[in-house]
């Protein structure tokens, strides 16, 4: 009798045994699965986060900013300078390409350097550029000659004049006009790509 007892008790114990295992381990891979997709989810959401309000990748697609930034590089954009900084003069931007500009194929997004801050007096002669009278000094590599010519604008408040540095191959605030605030996009402060050409602008 104790005999067939004590193997009943064998019988019962097993298979709980089995199914407490078996909860166990579909529990594990449950969390698991949950674990994941919270953490793919998070990563999406920072990314997001990150590309509209601190930082994007802007591709250049025309010469107009050679030899400074040259077709097919690759650039990281700073939007927190813009947002909660100041612009200053010989800074490179990428902003919303003005509904004016008509300078062959329609893009979104155009890259210059701001030479023409708001209240800024500008003007040229030859290949020099004046701001409020002064030859500007263009520290940063460019190309000559000008090409068009500046003729006398007064930068409107809250809004800037851009030019490429490639002065004369460049489809800029000449041709479109000022540029307001509210459309600069963010300052360009690294190239990513080429390897080659890797470093801060």
């Amino acid at each position: 009798m104790p005999e067939e007892n004590f193997a009943d008790a064998g019988v019962v114990e097993a298979p709980d045994s089995l199914v407490k295992a078996k909860h166990s381990k579909s529990r594990s891979r449950t969390r698991i699965v949950v674990e994941w997709f919270v953490i793919v989810v998070a990563a999406v959401l920072v990314s997001f986060l990150i590309r509209t309000y601190a930082f994007q990748t802007f591709y250049i697609p025309s010469a107009s900013m050679e030899p400074t930034l040259q077709l097919g590089d690759r650039l990281i954009v700073d939007k927190l300078s813009v947002d909660f900084g100041t612009i200053n003069r010989g800074d490179i931007v990428v902003f919303k390409a003005p509904p004016t500009e008509n300078c062959g194929v329609k893009v979104t997004d155009l890259v210059k350097r701001v030479i023409g801050l708001p209240g800024d007096h500008l003007s040229s002669k030859g290949n020099t550029i004046y701001v409020n009278g002064v030859a500007l000094n263009e520290a940063w590599s460019h190309t000559e000659p000008l090409g068009s010519p500046i003729v006398n604008v007064t930068v409107p408040a809250n809004r800037y004049f851009m030019v490429g540095d490639y002065h004369s191959n460049s489809c800029d605030s000449r041709s479109w006009g000022t540029v307001p605030r509210s459309d600069i996009i963010g300052k360009a402060f690294i190239r990513i790509w080429p390897l080659s050409r890797f470093g801060l602008l």
